[in-house]
């Protein structure tokens, strides 16, 4: 069985990026969404989904703590 714990992902800009990768032999892209500022997306691993990218600046917060991405600069 996998986590099912949850992760929230707020975005602190337009055009934050988070992306699902897969499981498996060969990690792959799966799933991508696009947030503007104060969109919160709420995700979490499953059997498809091993990782999760997340692309500009936005407040990640799990049950291990929080933490903000960076925009690129």
């Amino acid at each position: 069985m996998y986590n099912s714990d949850y992760i929230v992902i707020k975005a602190l800009e337009d055009g934050v990026s988070v992306i699902g990768l897969t499981r498996g032999a060969d990690t792959r892209f799966h799933h991508s969404e696009k947030l503007d500022k104060g969109e919160v997306l709420i995700a979490q691993f499953t059997e498809h989904t091993s990782a999760i990218k997340v692309r500009g600046n936005a407040l990640i917060q799990t049950n291990h703590g929080e933490i903000h991405s960076e925009a690129k600069k």
